[in-house]
């Protein structure tokens, strides 16, 4: 009979967060583990997560310094595990001679292969693409989740959850027996490859560790510190640990000094009073900051009157005068009563202040003063800790107003680094079949032909942009050709295109290696060696290679339409964080980041609801009910996490709490742990702890004062400035609003359209204008003119499909109305005509004009939309019919003769008047159909005394170019930003 290994008292130890963990426990690692002469190279320490293993090697350094000792050996460190559960837990615990324990599955494999599953168990069910492969990460997640509380799949079929699920949705019902299906054939095949999924082995590394140490407990030390993960496997591995002789755990800021009664009131937290109640009840207060670490010691067997405090306080320790305030500043909603009868001594959180500020903007700009401030004293270290990722970007930028450089430890998604967003853009231009937006975007984006040509690719690929710009193009780089050869860069878009094509070639499913293999090589051919060269070009390298090997050996396939929303999805799972070198003082983190850091100021950003604590998000395939039931703890769980993230920040000397009133959507609800601390304050201290100085500051530092008034625009171009030629479309501009002609005659400015846009009224003009331009030249049936010409303005498809219909029922109508004429017929179509008025030239084009019987003319107008009224037309500010008439018997239009007695417009708008449901003629003037009073042979000499009266004003005269002088007018808004519009609209008096 082998005798065993005494069991000693567990060695459990709370560092309180006043002390400030990592110095606290190097401070009483050093004196308790070091030796003369190997330091501390015999100790063994398990940290959580490498982040801390940094903290802790940072805490040695500092501590060695203040001592003066030159150096020491350091102890070998660990990593273990950390409370999100996404680190290689086990991973330094292989060499413990584990060799029976099946290796682990790649991750990337596994996703793949169990969208693969997924698609055989659903059948036609299945979604498609990148919803698949959402779906298959799901339930890899939903699996971890399960493995690592050591819930096997036997237990999905037992009577726990068997017995809830007549009780569960019918969705819930099919994604549960889905999940079970696709785990059970998954292990199946692990088995066959002599595998484990990555969690199930880290259980098996544990319980291999304890195993051995508890049979041979090591001769030399070993230290758990900060290993908070309340996971079963882990958690008896913490116990034989707190059991060595030489051993001991170290949690962070475990509240002893709590009351029994509150620490009940916390709930089972995975022990539960009765046999066979669930693990985790409905009343449990999940969301405490303390609840985590009951059930981790639940799940160790240790009580928390067993539970020690460290004998040591780190270098930065604060006051310990806040924590009791603190304590009850988290309490559970009966404990929460106590508050009423509290002596504000015992409310008091000295050196915490609470800071305010309309939105992220200022909030940013605040907090980037407060650090500025503070690392004036030297040797002051500044922490700022904040979940939302946006606002850490804008404190970034805010410091590098005063050259400190800090950057964000948390990292930021490979998706929006410069190498992730050019290789996104490729497989955007590819799955949108080059359409305009991505298309430039990519050809634009900074690590594309860097060097000494880049100036020269900019020009042309600018040139390209403006020939561009419209409604977009028919789709593939084909139609591009003649857009680049218009914009006379066609030898440069031969080379561009050589490098895109082998993108667009294909259709349907295709394997998702070779479309990696096509990414890659384009990448590099727009880039070369500049988009691998960076951190984020690494990182990209990194994860093309693993997703290329393990697509090509599943045989992944997507369509090229998907490609960049699956690949959107893999690089927001990947964080790229900095290169070190930033200020040596002055630390950005988030909340995974800051545990186990320390600093003299603490800033925690962002409390607002939805940020700290994140909204929790409920599991996508496992019912509540059904976790619960399995003994996995719920979606609340981690605002406790968040709540202990706040509570041991605020252990620092200084703390701010901050957040801002709105963000980017509208107005915010402060963070509940906000909410607490001012009514724990009360009104008596909450007004003391108010800080309101650096938001001030924030703005007053780019505080201006007020503009002056802009006042209506009147510029007065001098006489030969105005001599130019006028269009019969500018000349209603300038009546109607001189600022208009000015800006786009005098000056010659053009407004550009958007890449991608819209067709625009003026773009279905054109397209309708030249469609009877050929129809009436042609004769051919008009749709056959109208699909032509649609083709030739690389009109795209959909656009086509959309507007086309609409515009042949218009144009079906002018053919019959015109076919039917009697004693009328067209003489001129589309035609540009002048004529010289007291020395200025008119110019316009006459969309048609018709002969009669008589030998008179009938001026017709074509209009996409609704015609002018006969009171714009009465008020001067439409006189195109009236002045292509005038040029008209003027001999303005060679060939043509005779007296314009007709003005029409022919509308191709809605009608319910045509047969075809579209187009009607209108007349500005008395043709008895209409109610005008202006009589036929007045409108020419209206629209002449309009003209000599607009010649004499502006072009002859000196009269200024007001901005909107009739504000009644329909005009364009194109110059509305170049005349100030909103600045004195409505104050010009």
């Amino acid at each position: 009979m082998v005798d065993e290994p005494p069991l000693y008292t567990p060695a459990v130890y709370s560092i309180a967060a006043h002390r400030g963990f990592a110095d606290a426990l190097v401070a009483g690692l050093v004196p308790r583990y070091g030796q003369e002469d190997v330091g501390l190279a015999r100790l063994t320490l398990l940290l959580p997560s490498t982040r801390a293993l940094r903290t802790v090697s940072e805490a040695f350094i500092r501590h060695f310094g203040a001592a003066g000792l030159s150096g020491m050996l350091m102890p070998r460190m660990a990593v273990v595990g950390d409370l999100d559960l996404d680190e290689a837990l086990g991973s330094l615990l292989d060499p413990l001679g584990a060799a029976d324990i099946p290796r682990s599955v790649d991750p990337t494999r596994r996703w793949l292969r169990l969208a693969e599953l997924l698609r055989e168990e659903m059948g036609k069910d299945a979604p498609r693409g990148s919803a698949l492969l959402r779906m298959a990460r799901d339930i890899a997640a939903a699996m971890d989740r399960l493995l690592v509380e050591d819930i096997g799949p036997e237990e999905l079929f037992g009577p726990r959850v068997m017995d809830l699920r007549p009780d569960l949705a019918n969705h819930w019902q099919d994604s549960l027996r889905i999940f079970a299906r696709v785990q059970t054939r998954w292990l199946s095949e692990l088995g066959a490859a002599g595998e484990i999924d990555a969690a199930a082995r880290r259980n098996r590394l544990f319980d291999f560790a304890a195993e051995r140490w508890k049979a041979v407990p090591p001769a030399a030390p070993i230290v758990a510190a900060g290993v908070t993960s309340a996971a079963p496997a882990l958690a008896r591995l913490l116990r034989v640990v707190a059991q060595l002789p030489q051993g001991a755990v170290i949690l962070p800021d475990l509240d002893l000094s709590m009351d029994d009664a509150v620490w009940s009131e916390l709930g089972a937290a995975g022990a539960p009073q009765q046999a066979g109640d669930p693990p985790f009840s409905r009343g449990d207060a999940v969301t405490h900051p303390q609840y985590h670490l009951k059930l981790l010691l639940n799940r160790m067997g240790v009580a928390r009157g067993e539970v020690q405090q460290w004998h040591r306080k780190g270098m930065t320790a604060a006051s310990p005068d806040r924590t009791h305030a603190i304590s009850s500043l988290f309490l559970p909603p009966e404990a929460s009563k106590s508050w009423a009868g509290l002596d504000a001594d015992k409310r008091r959180l000295s050196g915490v202040k609470l800071m305010e500020s309309a939105g992220p903007e200022a909030e940013a700009q605040a907090i980037a003063l407060l650090v500025r401030e503070a690392i004036e004293e030297p040797a002051m270290r500044v922490n700022v800790i904040t979940p939302d990722r946006g606002l850490a970007r804008r404190i970034v930028q805010h410091l590098r107003r005063w050259n400190i450089t800090a950057d964000d430890s948390a990292g930021r998604p490979l998706s929006d680094t410069p190498a992730g967003r050019l290789f996104l853009l490729l497989a955007e231009m590819a799955s949108e079949n080059a359409a305009p937006v991505p298309l430039m975007a990519l050809l634009q984006h900074p690590l594309v032909e860097l060097g000494a040509g880049r100036r020269e690719w900019l020009e042309n690929t600018r040139r390209m942009e403006l020939s561009l710009r419209g409604p977009r193009p028919a789709p593939g780089l084909a139609p591009l050709g003649p857009i680049a050869e218009k914009a006379q860069v066609l030898e440069w878009w031969q080379g561009v295109e050589a490098i895109l094509a082998p993108l667009l070639t294909s259709h349907g499913e295709l394997p998702l290696a070779h479309l990696l293999d096509r990414l890659s090589n384009a990448a590099e051919s727009l880039c070369g060696d500049a988009i691998w060269s960076r951190e984020d070009g690494r990182a990209l390298a990194a994860m093309v290679e693993d997703l290329r090997l393990h697509a090509r050996e599943i045989g992944t396939g997507i369509e090229l339409r998907e490609l960049h929303v699956v690949l959107r999805d893999v690089m927001e799972q990947i964080a790229v964080r900095p290169p070190y070198g930033g200020h040596p003082r002055v630390s950005i983190y988030g909340l995974l980041e800051s545990r186990m850091s320390r600093a003299d100021l603490v800033i925690c950003a962002g409390l607002n609801e939805g940020s700290w604590p994140a909204s929790p998000g409920s599991d996508p395939l496992l019912a509540p009910p059904v976790l619960r039931a399995l003994g996995v703890p719920g979606a609340d769980f981690r605002i406790g996490l968040s709540a202990h993230d706040l509570a041991g920040a605020m252990g620092a000397p200084k703390v701010v709490l901050s957040r801002a009133r709105r963000d980017g959507s509208g107005p915010v609800i402060p963070s509940r742990f906000l909410l607490r601390v001012r009514a724990l304050l009360g009104n008596d201290l909450l007004p003391r702890h108010q800080l309101t100085y650096a938001t001030d500051l924030a703005g007053a530092l780019d505080y201006a004062a007020p503009p002056q008034s802009y006042i209506r625009p009147q510029p007065r171009p001098n006489a030969a400035q105005r001599l130019v030629r006028i269009s019969v479309t500018a000349l209603d501009r300038l009546r109607s609003d001189p600022y208009q002609f000015y800006a786009g005659s005098i000056l010659g400015l053009k407004e550009l359209d958007p890449v991608d846009a819209e067709p625009s009224p003026a773009w279905r003009g054109t397209a309708a204008h030249e469609i009877l331009q050929k129809w009436h030249e042609s004769g051919r049936p008009m749709q056959e003119v109208a699909a032509e010409v649609l083709q030739q303005m690389n009109a795209h498809p959909l656009m086509r499909a959309l507007w086309r219909p609409r515009l042949m029922k218009a144009l079906e109508w002018v053919e019959e109305t015109i076919t039917g004429f009697e004693g009328r017929k067209p003489a001129l179509i589309e035609q540009w005509g002048e004529m010289e008025v007291k020395g200025v030239t008119i110019f316009g084009k006459a969309d048609r004009i018709d002969v009669l019987d008589d030998g008179s003319l009938a001026i017709v107008d074509y209009k996409t939309g609704s015609p002018p009224t006969g009171k714009q037309v009465k008020a001067g500010y439409a006189l195109q019919l009236g002045t292509i008439g005038l040029m008209a018997e003027r001999g303005g239009f060679p060939g043509l003769q005779g007296e314009a007695q007709k003005f029409e417009y022919w509308s191709l708008a809605k009608s319910d008047k045509s047969d075809t449901g579209f187009g009607y003629i209108s007349s500005p003037v008395k043709d008895g159909r209409n109610r005008s009073d202006l009589e036929a042979e007045d409108f020419l000499p209206m629209a002449e005394d309009y003209l000599h009266e607009a010649l004499d004003k502006w072009i002859l005269g000196d009269a200024p170019f007001t901005a909107r002088l009739n504000p009644d007018a329909a005009t364009y808004n194109t110059f509305d930003q170049l005349m100030r519009l909103d600045e004195w609209m409505g104050r010009e008096g």
